[in-house]
């Protein structure tokens, strides 16, 4: 399967995080939610923000270590299982569509603002118009899609920021008098039912591997999104409530307003006011409708590459460089979706965010404490693991308070994710994840090769542009020793001797006899704890690195103490450039602070070669 184009900046990540969540959760959920909670809808905004900060340090963090397709879907993979991993897949996309229909919806329920006469059915062909407008637009490139959603983003923002400095003046004291409507369990009911306004923010994950300099670009962008976003939401509530009040509120059996800033906007600016506003919804519903092709069908196309869904979801086309089948089947099952009833529509997309949120932060305490090597984040999220101990609690906690025909509609889902694994996925997967590792570690039993450390080795490389130069491609087929006891320098060298020679096509007593002359010239142990013996041999075109690590320390003299980490370099005359640069090479990377503590760390072989493969360096190529 091909893979895809590094096209998407900060500017983009923001734009599609901030784009995913101002939307209908604050264009339509206003009214519903004050419908459930009155003036506390303010609180309960804000508490929902509270609430995902805890899953985008987790997800920040787990991006930033597998920039990888499939986002949410790819770390569940990984770290619980193929099992788990299925229902997230399953449940990423469907919560991403969900969202991504409600938002077409909105557009539906604004056009008819702004063009009172039109039919239902119109409503709803416009919606899919616009669903089917957003597909091409994604078919055609994820660079125009991600330039769409920056212009639409901006323009968005502007003018909600109208609507807060025009808003404030005409806030009325009386629209507070009676702030909460019930308990405080209504107040996190409430914040479970608007927790989709947050669930765009970490959407940006699923296009990870198209995102410029990942570890850098995306927990930034996510981070300015989340502050900027969560300001904007608690602002505009608070204009809408303390303008309208309870004309927030409509006669049964609507029972509430679906056009709530429209509504406000009205008020105090008068019917441009009015439209201004309904055009910054219509953009804010674009704009996630856009997102939201791009986000949720990488879901599909990653689970193709790993043999959980047939292959043609992981087509990419040669022209455009954009999953087609995956963005095809996501649109038509939004279409589908725009017929759902809104609170079940909002509901179901809230509870498998919530369950989403809660793999994912088990994900983080996984991989971190299953002791794999190669599991690298340039961000880590912070008060680990106590911030993702209180946000499984509070989301289950949450996902209990949405009622019981959520959770039994989400639960047919998950149970369809197992069912699909287990007659599909199962015999067809091979890829092993954190949670067995974790297992065995438990256990005390060392694995003797791990293929998920192999595979995040690769998505270091590509996430850091690690371009292979020769000293790379040298280390990928040296030879490792790894001894266990203590040992003598003449014994070391018989050892290294026998080791090198069929790689240089030299006998070993001319090896040895080498590193015993070299090392009576001067020592070669140039650090407490790191010898690199190196050598000269005759011939032309030979050269070899053998990597080293001695637990209990190898005796090179009485001068100097016992080393624990050495690099054997043999190269004949004319590799000379070659030999000083792999000696500059090795020099950079054991400057590392951690070296020692991964060197001496290491559970085999291959994760030797791992550290010195992924080790910080001026490649040459």
């Amino acid at each position: 399967m091909s893979t895809l184009k590094r096209q998407l900046g900060l500017i983009d990540v923001f734009s599609i995080a901030a784009g995913s969540m101002i939307s209908s959760g604050l264009f339509i959920l206003p009214g519903l939610a004050y419908y459930k909670s009155g003036p506390a809808v303010i609180l309960a905004y804000l508490v929902a923000g509270i609430l995902i900060l805890p899953s985008m340090l987790s997800k920040a963090e787990l991006s930033t270590a597998m920039p990888k397709s499939g986002g949410t879907y790819f770390f569940i993979n990984r770290s619980m299982g193929a099992g788990f991993g299925t229902i997230a897949g399953i449940s990423a996309w469907l919560s991403l569509a969900l969202k991504s229909a409600f938002a077409l919806v909105g557009i539906g329920a604004f056009a008819s603002l702004l063009f009172p006469g039109i039919s239902l059915i119109s409503i709803k062909f416009i919606a899919v118009a616009f669903c089917i407008f957003f597909t091409i637009i994604n078919l055609r490139s994820t660079k125009h899609a991600g330039r769409m959603q920056v212009i639409m983003v901006m323009v968005l923002i502007g003018l909600l920021f109208f609507y807060v400095v025009r808003g404030i003046p005409q806030v009325s004291n009386r629209h507070f008098e009676v702030f909460m409507i019930g308990d405080i369990s209504n107040l996190f009911m409430t914040a479970g039912l608007i927790f989709i306004s947050y669930g765009g923010l970490t959407k940006v994950a699923s296009v990870a591997e198209e995102v410029k300099n990942p570890s850098r670009n995306i927990p930034l962008g996510m981070m300015l999104a989340f502050f900027i976003v969560t300001v904007a939401y608690v602002l505009v509530v608070f204009v809408t409530v303390g303008v309208l009040g309870d004309a927030l509120l409509r006669p049964a059996p609507q029972n509430f307003t679906l056009t709530p800033i429209s509504d406000g906007a009205a008020v105090f600016a008068g019917k441009p006011g009015m439209i201004l506003l309904s055009i910054a919804a219509l953009l804010a519903f674009f704009s996630t409708a856009n997102a939201g092709i791009m986000a949720a069908s990488r879901n599909p196309m990653a689970m193709a590459k790993d043999h959980l869904l047939p292959s043609l979801f992981g087509k990419v086309s040669a022209s455009h460089n954009t999953p087609v089948t995956a963005i095809l089947f996501t649109s038509a099952f939004m279409i589908v979706m725009i017929f759902l009833p809104l609170e079940m529509l909002v509901k179901t997309a809230s509870t498998m965010m919530l369950l989403l949120f809660i793999f994912e932060n088990i994900s983080v305490i996984i991989m971190r404490e299953s002791g794999i090597q190669n599991y690298r984040p340039k961000f880590k999220s912070p008060l680990y693991p106590y911030i993702q101990i209180f946000a499984v609690i509070a989301y289950i906690f949450i996902i209990i308070e949405m009622g019981s025909a959520t959770l039994m509609l989400t639960g047919i889902f998950v149970a369809g994710g197992l069912l699909w694994y287990a007659l599909y996925g199962r015999i067809r997967y091979n890829r092993e994840s954190a949670l067995v590792q974790l297992v065995n570690r438990v256990k005390a039993r060392d694995l003797v090769s791990s293929a998920l450390d192999s595979e995040l080795r690769e998505i270091i490389r590509e996430r850091d542009d690690i371009q292979k130069d020769r000293f790379d491609h040298l280390i990928e087929n040296a030879e490792i020793l790894d001894i266990p006891h203590a040992i003598s320098k003449d014994e070391f060298f018989q050892l290294a001797g026998a080791r090198m020679c069929s790689s240089l096509t030299i006998s070993c007593d001319t090896i040895i006899e080498k590193m015993i002359q070299r090392e009576d010239e001067s020592s070669t142990v140039i650090a407490d704890n790191l010898a690199i013996p190196h050598i000269i041999l005759d011939g032309e075109k030979k050269f070899s690195i053998l990597l080293v690590r001695c637990k209990e320390g190898i005796h090179f003299s009485d001068d100097t103490p016992k080393v624990q980490i050495v690099f054997v370099i043999a190269g004949s005359r004319d590799e000379r450039t070659f030999h000083l640069r792999a000696l500059a090479a090795i020099a950079q990377i054991v400057q590392n602070p951690n070296f020692e503590k991964k060197w001496l760390r290491a559970k085999n072989l291959e994760s030797l070669r791992d550290i010195v493969l992924l080790g910080e360096r001026k490649r040459h190529n």
